[in-house]
């Protein structure tokens, strides 16, 4: 019997890496997806894992979600936030409410919702577990804010603020933070081709960082094995 990790998201590319990684050390993956139902079926197919549909906006939903999931054999031993909408690449005043609500509703409100549901109901029983959440470079925590990303931002920013609110309140709950950069997944189509190209080409290695290397980091974060 294998423990569990769920990672919202993670049916995408850092979360996909995760989950093959997770399944490698023997813990068995539980992927949150959205829209994505077939790439989530595959990969849990591949895994052993348990594809899990996600809708971070429906309280009912969630709480179906969670159902499901008490059904199945071993603990929840950690929740990985990997699900995020791409960035929308224009100055911040030239969002729309839509972007700024859809960056929020996923990376915050439903998070929230995710958090509640798995903390109250799997690990405060047990007073053990673990939480990460993949923030971003661009949030500039240790340097220079990106421009022109501003709703992303802002979003990872009120990400940040909840995984330090529950690190306060969970005194038994370890709480974790990543902060990739630019990374070779789909959300790079939000951005122009040439811009991307001359990025890589700035970079000693001549590329980004691939899914499998941020999930490794991830691994080492919280503590698990990796290779």
């Amino acid at each position: 019997m294998s423990d569990m990790v769920l990672v919202s998201g993670g049916s995408g590319g850092i979360g996909g890496a995760l989950c093959v990684r997770l399944a490698a050390a023997g813990y068995r993956p539980v992927i949150g997806y959205g829209a994505n139902e077939a790439a989530a079926a595959a990969l849990a197919k591949t895994t052993g894992g348990l594809a899990l549909a996600l809708d971070v906006h429906d309280l009912s939903a969630i709480q179906a979600a969670f159902d499901r999931l008490a059904e199945e054999p071993g603990i929840l031993a950690g929740v990985v936030l990997a699900a995020s909408p791409a960035p929308t690449i224009a100055p911040l005043f030239r969002h729309s409410a839509e972007d700024l609500e859809s960056q929020w509703a996923i990376n915050v409100s439903g998070s929230v919702n995710l958090l509640k549901g798995a903390i109250k109901r799997f690990m405060r029983p047990q007073k053990q577990g673990w939480v990460a959440g993949i923030l971003s470079e661009a949030m500039g925590l240790d340097g220079e804010t990106a421009k022109s990303m501003g709703g992303y931002i802002i979003a990872k920013y009120g990400l940040l603020g909840l995984l330090r609110v529950i690190d306060a309140e969970y005194a038994w709950l370890n709480v974790h933070h990543i902060e990739p950069g630019y990374t070779e997944t789909a959300m790079l189509q939000a951005y122009d081709d040439r811009f991307l190209q001359t990025l890589r080409e700035a970079r000693p290695e001549g590329r980004f960082e691939s899914p499998d290397e941020v999930a490794a980091r991830i691994m080492g974060l919280v503590g698990l094995e990796t290779s």
